[in-house]
């Protein structure tokens, strides 16, 4: 006799078990039918799995005590093989200021730079790395920009301003989509006929299954803005860094726009940006990002394969991190919180 989804081997090494189990009984044949009928013999109990059955030779007839609490081969082997990831970052969040998009602006959207995009978030999402999208909406409308002008009150403004992004959203995904990208549309209030909302499960699975997700509408809030709300989803679907891709080749210590001596900065603590009011991000996100030890990599998306180094960790643009508690910083600890960032 054979159970189903148990060896032969195994089956023999508890015999003497099984042999008790499956005592012979009397059976008697059913008065409706002609033929005798089999009686299905019952379950093995839960102790006699093969994964229980993991323990020395030694154990046959007493195993039960004694079972191995192994994990399964294939648990094992996911084990080995996330260990064995040559890459910084697993799950990863761009943020694509609407700026960018714009390239030269001639017009709204460039699909040059839409198409670049997509090619190079193809390109390591092949490799396994998971990757999530915020995007701005400056290059079709900024809120804060309009808010007064015609009676436009700041809350309407910003409203306006999340359905800019939903534009930008909908584009980027029709270009990856063409390069064969599976890609979703997630919006943080109700747009259902073109896109989904955000629900925070359903992202990670989309993120999961090796589908890339750009989050649309910021927040859903007005008065934030969508580096807060990079900060935000970069925490909720537990991504590991966030990668904003902007106009500049990173974070300077003047506005090299008006300096031409600016210096171009490497690393940068939170403690640095902060106190120097480095123009990076909005202080809601720089103090979202530094509460959840998220760091950021800020970069320039116009050089091309920067998207791609970034995604999977290699050096370029500034690195933004945070090394322990910025209330106990004196003295020479500043230096010190710039060596450990570089060791990451």
């Amino acid at each position: 006799m054979a159970v189903a989804g148990v060896s032969t081997s195994f089956l023999f090494r508890l015999s003497p078990y099984i042999s008790s189990v499956y005592s012979p009984t009397p059976i008697s044949p059913a008065p409706s039918s002609s033929a005798p009928q089999r009686r299905r013999p019952p379950a093995l109990p839960l102790s006699t799995t093969p994964r229980a059955c993991a323990a020395s030779p030694n154990s046959s007839s007493n195993f039960g005590g004694q079972a191995s609490l192994m994990p399964p081969f294939s648990l094992m082997l996911d084990e080995g093989s996330r260990s064995k990831n040559p890459y910084r970052w697993q799950r990863v969040l761009l943020k694509v200021s609407g700026e960018a998009l714009a390239g030269d602006h001639t017009e709204n959207i460039d699909p040059k730079i839409t198409m670049a995009i997509a090619r190079e978030v193809a390109s390591v999402t092949r490799l396994g790395v998971e990757v999530a999208i915020v995007v701005g909406g400056g290059n079709i409308f900024r809120g804060a920009s309009w808010a007064g002008c015609g009676g436009l009150d700041r809350s309407s403004a910003d409203y306006i301003g999340m359905l800019a992004t939903v534009m930008n959203a909908i584009f980027l995904q029709a270009t990856m989509e063409s390069i064969g990208i599976p890609t979703r549309v997630q919006t943080a209030f109700r747009m259902s006929e073109v896109a989904e909302p955000y629900i925070r499960r359903r992202a990670i699975r989309h993120l999961e299954k090796g589908r890339v997700v750009i989050f649309a509408a910021g927040t859903g809030n007005p008065f934030f803005t969508t580096d807060t709300a990079a900060a935000l989803r970069c925490a909720e679907i537990n991504a590991e860094v966030v990668l904003k891709a902007t106009n500049v080749d990173g974070v300077y210590d003047a506005d090299p726009k008006r300096n031409a001596n600016a210096r171009l900065l490497d690393t940068v603590s939170y403690h640095e940006v902060t106190t120097r009011d480095l123009s990076v991000m909005d202080m809601t996100a720089i103090t979202l990002c530094q509460e959840n030890n998220i760091p950021v990599v800020v970069f320039n998306l116009q050089k091309p394969g920067n998207i791609a180094k970034a995604i999977v960790g290699e050096k370029v643009g500034t690195f933004i991190g945070c090394t322990g508690d910025e209330d106990q910083i004196v003295g020479n600890a500043l230096d010190q919180e710039r060596r450990l960032v570089n060791e990451l």
